[in-house]
């Protein structure tokens, strides 16, 4: 590189697992912690949930090797599945369901391809972290599966969840 060039710059976007701030205001102030989201995949045949951590950077087992586009035709014939983050809290009575978004996503092996769109996935868990339930978009097998992973994983979480999330999810 010349001297006339000047290198590109960087995005200035961390994600970290705990407290940038450690209760300070200064380096790190702008860092994203995402210590209390979880991505919890729901295969729409199988009927089935389950969590896989490397979702958090597009890497879990249902996305690797696939390569992802725009376009739903590239991935027909393939399989259906729901990409849910989820962000626990903590209030008076205890840890719950604070945020739960869905995301649509489609992915067919024998091609190599698959369909989602990142924004979406990017802005559903940003909704999930700032406590927003949107699951008005799943099919009603794939909410009750939710409901039931939910339940099932932590009753007392359940329990202190909102009502809101109780209703759009049928329970």
């Amino acid at each position: 590189m010349s001297n006339n060039e000047k290198p590109k710059q960087k995005l200035g976007f961390t994600i970290i697992k705990d407290d940038p701030t450690d209760g300070h205001k200064g380096y790190g102030i702008g860092s994203l912690s995402l210590e209390n989201v979880s991505p919890l995949f729901i295969d729409v045949a199988e009927q089935e949930a389950f969590i896989d951590i490397g979702a958090m950077h597009a890497r879990s087992e249902v996305e690797r090797g696939i390569k992802f586009t725009t376009n739903r035709e590239d991935s027909a014939g393939g399989k259906d599945y729901w990409l849910i983050w989820i962000t626990i809290d903590f209030n008076p009575a205890g840890p719950y369901y604070a945020g739960v978004t869905a995301c649509e996503m489609v992915v067919n092996r024998e091609k190599r391809r698959g369909y989602k769109i990142l924004a979406d996935h990017v802005n559903r868990m940003d909704k999930s972290m700032k406590r927003r339930i949107l699951v008005e978009n799943m099919d009603a097998p794939s909410k009750r599966v939710l409901a039931e992973y939910l339940r099932s994983h932590n009753p007392e979480m359940w329990n202190n969840s909102s009502e809101q999330l109780h209703t759009e999810l049928d329970a």
